[in-house]
């Protein structure tokens, strides 16, 4: 996991790991990563993802993409 000591938006040094649920929304879907691990600033409500939570974010994108194909070709 990526070690940050200050926000890259504000220069914030209250930046802090958090994990909880995170919402997204993709081509009109809204999606849900459960228990995500990111960084979060309380100042300026700055998010930095790691590469474990984009793959993750990313995951829950191409499930929605797939089943929006299914249901197009049905």
């Amino acid at each position: 996991m990526l070690k940050i000591h200050a926000c890259p938006s504000c220069g914030s040094d209250r930046i802090r790991s958090v994990r909880r649920n995170w919402s997204g929304e993709f081509k009109g879907h809204q999606y849900t990563v459960q228990q995500l691990r990111f960084f979060k600033c309380p100042a300026c409500g700055e998010m930095v993802f790691d590469p474990e939570a984009m793959r993750r974010i990313e995951s829950k994108r191409s499930a929605i993409a797939g089943s929006r194909q299914v249901r197009k070709s049905a």
